[in-house]
């Protein structure tokens, strides 16, 4: 909800998030002149600034004027941050008077959040009326949970698999939630053993209906954050008895600091698609409901039953030239070659669903009906 690499995309992909980019504003706001993109605090990443860019490109070319305002309170007047590519952002400090956020001399209509909110809802961004505010506030990490959005997600798969005729586990991966663990006083523990053990005693049964011959493994990670912490690989019950410090401490604290104390346990599914011999996993990127686009995420040094999302990942575009190609109804099985893109925007589609849900479960101000 609040993705951080749309400088990944390839510039053959642009032209679909601007499409998609028009559809939205079309919808929501659509006398929209003026958007204002809140980005994350961390000025001095260049590669997230990057993004930034790239995202206020998209919606340039969409046909809106688009400035930069920091909530950072370092930001007290505009700065120019250089990127490595050659290009560069505008910080400017955003001002707030009654109901209305913007910046000097720009009012907008829609103000977009590329900052997941981790440290918590900042006041100024609390009661703005008459401005729309995407994602709203109650999408942020803290308030968000994973096992709400899987808990959905879930409901979706099962849908989906009874009308296509599959067993929903194919696209869905189980998963269990830990509520009071305490990894840095070696607390509550026992519920995350009993947990693990439970969740890996059932893909086993799964790997033995579909004669899967792997070792099964699950991955444990903190129920709310993003940047791919808080995350480790459990492949056998006996690990989480001998868990030294750095572990600990690594599993302790996610983004901004917050405190780490619900986990989710999610059963693991092994990455099997390689670049240069390097593990990969697809990462699908859409705007609204539509699929934009996507890239690989590759990382040379973990394996496949790693989380890639670390230090030393790099990125490579998806093939997109073979991709637009949506599979034909008809055709015999195998006649044309897999559309992986495809698949995965199915999968990407579902969870895009399941957030909405999501969100509409979880809005605070939402009407109840009796």
């Amino acid at each position: 909800m609040y993705p951080g690499g749309w400088n990944n995309l390839t510039p053959e992909m642009l032209p679909l998030a601007v499409q998609a980019a028009m559809a939205a504003i079309e919808k929501i706001c659509p006398e929209a002149r003026n958007l204002l993109l809140i980005p994350e605090n961390h000025t001095r990443n260049t590669f997230y600034l990057s993004n930034v860019a790239q995202l206020a490109r998209i919606f340039n070319m969409a046909g809106l004027n688009v400035r930069i305002g920091s909530i950072n309170p370092e930001i007290k007047e505009n700065t120019l941050i250089d990127l490595p590519n050659g290009d560069s952002v505008m910080l400017e400090p955003v001002i707030r008077n009654k109901t209305r956020l913007g910046l000097k001399n720009f009012d907008p209509c829609t103000i977009l959040l590329n900052n997941d909110l981790s440290a918590g809802i900042p006041g100024i961004l609390e009661d703005l009326h008459e401005q729309y505010l995407l994602p709203p506030l109650h999408a942020g990490w803290c308030v968000r949970r994973k096992s709400t959005h899987f808990a959905n997600y879930e409901e979706v798969t099962k849908r989906f698999g009874k009308l296509i005729g599959i067993d929903p586990w194919l696209i869905n991966p189980m998963f269990s939630q830990c509520g009071e663990v305490n990894f840095a006083e070696g607390e509550g523990m026992e519920c995350l053993t009993t947990n693990v053990d439970a969740l890996l005693t059932k893909i086993r049964r799964k790997y033995k209906e579909f004669g899967i011959h792997e070792k099964p493994f699950v991955i444990v990670k903190a129920d709310n954050g993003t940047y791919g912490m808080g995350i480790m690989t459990v492949r056998d019950v006996k690990d989480l008895e001998v868990l030294n410090r750095k572990t600990r401490n690594k599993m302790s604290v996610v983004k901004d600091g917050q405190e780490v104390n619900q986990v989710i346990i999610q059963e693991g599914v092994q990455t099997n698609e390689r670049i240069n011999d390097a593990v990969a996993e697809p990462v699908v990127y859409m705007m609204d409901r539509y699929v934009v686009g996507g890239f690989y995420r590759v990382h040379a040094e973990r394996g496949i039953d790693e989380n890639l999302n670390a230090p030393g990942a790099s990125f490579v575009p998806l093939a997109f030239e073979q991709s637009a190609h949506t599979p034909q109804p008809g055709m015999k099985p195998g006649a044309s070659a897999p559309n992986r893109f495809y698949m995965y925007g199915v999968i990407a589609r579902l969870a895009m669903l399941a957030g909405s849900y999501e969100l509409e479960a979880t809005d605070p101000d939402a009407e109840v009906y009796e």
